[in-house]
């Protein structure tokens, strides 16, 4: 796909450390295979410099805006925030914690010539043996639940055309927003493609995805995401 117009959503929580760093990746790899993009930084209630740093780029860089979420909503509402911001005819989201890398979109771009969505799935995952024990789990819960064939459900780095916001409304403030969006647009029809992309250690901040309470309320909802999908709503 040529010159696609790409809206790029970058959630970010307490990632003083690495949205600068992110987001300027980001912006260059965007500029060698698009001329109409922009990049939607969402502080998601941050308690550092995160949403301070957000605004000076947005102040020095025409194609970056910031989103602050006060209070913090969590990952699915940092999402839900950027989704409802995006302007351009397609959305990508990744995270601002930068270990994923935007140079590699175009082979997400390459899978919409068979495909409506594309997703990635991580190479030689980053993470600690009980995450990724975790993720694997997760993965195979949610594609018994929502009837799926995924991978890696979870993997932050995901194209979806911006139409599909129209036809679906998505309701989770946590971590079962990526399984939500791609339940919910296969149960439309929409076919998604998969491709293997690489994962980077990060190199500052703390991850919270692997909080207690956070898997909880996952869970929870996934349950609800289950009734709700089987029931139309």
């Amino acid at each position: 796909m040529d010159n696609i117009s790409l809206s790029v959503v970058l959630p970010c929580y307490n990632e003083e450390a690495n949205v600068e760093r992110t987001t300027l990746a980001a912006l260059a790899a965007l500029r060698t295979f698009s001329t109409d993009f922009e990049i939607i930084i969402v502080d998601d209630g941050s308690q550092d410099r995160t949403g301070q740093l957000a605004d000076q780029l947005a102040e020095k860089h025409p194609q970056i805006r910031a989103v602050h979420n006060r209070p913090n909503r969590g990952y699915g509402g940092a999402l839900r925030a950027g989704f409802a911001a995006a302007a351009k005819e397609w959305v990508f989201f990744t995270d601002g914690d930068g270990q994923f890398d935007c140079r590699e979109i175009p082979a997400l771009l390459a899978l919409l010539d068979h495909h409506d969505l594309a997703t990635g799935f991580r190479l030689d995952r980053q993470d600690s043996a009980l995450r990724r024990f975790n993720g694997w789990g997760w993965t195979r819960t949610c594609n018994l639940f929502l009837g799926l064939k995924l991978r890696d459900i979870d993997c932050a780095f995901k194209l979806f055309p911006r139409r599909l916001l129209g036809e679906i409304e998505l309701h989770s403030e946590g971590a079962l927003i990526s399984a939500e969006l791609l339940g919910k647009a296969a149960r439309r029809g929409y076919s998604i493609g998969q491709v293997g992309v690489h994962h980077h250690p990060r190199l500052a901040g703390v991850a919270t995805g692997a909080n207690f309470k956070v898997i909880l309320r996952a869970f929870i909802e996934l349950a609800k995401l289950r009734r709700d999908i089987r029931t139309g709503r």
